[in-house]
């Protein structure tokens, strides 16, 4: 059925399709019956499919790379689609509107999707008031939860860290993992914290963070880093060394490419903001292998970016992934592509 639901969803522009798409989500996953629902799911996948990660189990390696749910509005339809994480955000302390529309573009022949949204998102008091109740209801089963923290966009470089602590101290208690997002090519300057002194720094803040919030919760939430597939080896090794100093909990990777690999011809090539979906699949694919040589087999490593079938997840995984995030295939392809990856 999804070809016929999709042909409907693409008559339309993508943001509007997008709200219809996360309206009906929200009615899906308030439908009776959805814990049971997830255990039928959890039953059917096979041995071997579930993953031990940071501390957590997951039933299966697929979960749902942030910029899809970005205030937590249908966690519990996504959660019944079959994925066995659901990543929500990104959200920053205060609300934003991104930029303005038209933000959001198909690119349909190379199964591919251009935006330029900005970190549109109600703020993190409104996303802790919706995850409080999501947790209140207790529908997830053994679905995860991960949330993508963001910096708003007026908030100067020099002092990032504060934006970023803000959503840590916020939102803890209703994470299983947090996720800091410094790659998004939408917030003018934002990757440069991936850099230097300037990641170092803010790193060691997020680590005094977290530890005090563990002592406070209880327990200890991991953080990741999600950065970007435009990377130079020599960033790339930076950026490794880092993460095994300040003993960071894992790495995604990766977010949106600038770069127009293959579109350069175009009409939408010249539109700014960050490609996904096929076309990224080869730079993802190289990030993910170099990370894994530098990081060694012991810091987990989260693949997204590109992945459009069970072929494309396997090479992510051989390159060295040890879960896999998708949002562009789930446009593409539907919800059949989430079944098909929960079999890896």
């Amino acid at each position: 059925m999804y070809p016929l639901l999709r042909s409907l969803l693409f008559s339309m522009d993508a943001e509007t399709s997008h709200e219809v798409t996360m309206a009906a989500l929200r009615l899906f996953g308030a439908l009776p019956g959805l814990r049971q629902s997830l255990q039928r799911r959890s039953n059917r996948v096979g041995d071997g499919a579930g993953r031990r990660l940071m501390g957590m189990d997951f039933a299966h390696p697929v979960g749902l790379a942030a910029g899809l749910d970005k205030d937590a509005r249908a966690v519990e339809g996504l959660a019944r689609l079959g994925f066995s994480f659901v990543e929500v955000g990104t959200v920053t302390p205060r609300p934003q509107p991104g930029n303005p529309r038209p933000r959001l573009f198909r690119v349909p022949e190379a199964s591919a999707l251009i935006n330029r949204m900005g970190f549109n998102n109600l703020g993190m008091l409104e996303m802790a008031r919706r995850l409080e109740a999501l947790r209140r209801r207790d529908r997830l089963g053994s679905t995860r939860v991960g949330i993508n923290v963001g910096k708003n966009k007026d908030t100067p470089l020099d002092v990032a860290a504060e934006d970023y602590t803000a959503c840590m101290r916020t939102l803890y208690p209703y994470a299983d993992y947090l996720t800091l997002n410094l790659s998004s090519p939408n917030t003018p300057g934002l990757r440069t914290l991936q850099s230097g002194d300037a990641l170092a720094t803010l790193l060691g803040r997020i680590k005094d963070c977290q530890a005090q919030l563990t002592r406070q919760h209880g327990r200890a939430v991991p953080v990741l880093l999600k950065i970007a597939p435009d990377l130079a080896l020599e960033d790339l090794e930076i950026i490794a060394r880092q993460l095994v100093a300040h003993e960071m909990d894992g790495v995604i990777a990766t977010n949106t490419t600038i770069s127009r690999p293959g579109l350069q011809s175009h009409p939408l090539a010249s539109q700014a903001g960050g490609l996904s979906g096929s076309p990224l699949l080869p730079l993802a694919l190289d990030v993910v292998g170099q990370l894994r040589q530098l990081l060694g087999p012991d810091v987990p490593v989260i693949g997204v970016g590109g992945i459009m079938c069970a072929d494309d997840g396997r090479a992510m995984l051989a390159r060295g992934a040890d879960l896999l995030q998708i949002y562009t295939g789930l446009i593409y392809r539907g919800p059949g592509l989430v079944r098909a990856l929960s079999r890896l």
